[in-house]
């Protein structure tokens, strides 16, 4: 399901039929945008049923190039992590 599909299953649902595809475009943009904006500031987002969405610190390593085989050293990082939550986790069995 592309962002496109996404928005017009959501207005779909009879309680959000009155929105236009506008809303539902802005809807999904900022539902997005406070996610990202507060996982950024190191803040956990948590959708019960759903799943929560955090920032994780991934340490320095010794990767290997696979066309050469020669060893590179990969940076620390930090990323985003999702971890579904159990309604979730039960839907998709």
């Amino acid at each position: 399901m592309n962002r496109q599909e996404l928005i017009e299953t959501i207005l779909k649902d009879k309680e959000l039929s009155q929105w236009g595809q506008r809303q539902g475009d802005r809807f999904l943009r900022s539902l997005i945008n406070v996610i990202q904006t507060s996982v950024k500031k190191g803040d956990d987002v948590s959708i019960v049923g759903f799943g929560t969405f955090t920032k994780v610190k991934r340490a320095a390593r010794t990767g290997r190039n696979p066309s050469t085989g020669e060893k590179i050293k990969i940076k620390a990082k930090t990323i985003p992590k999702f971890r579904p939550g159990k309604a979730f986790k039960t839907t998709v069995k």
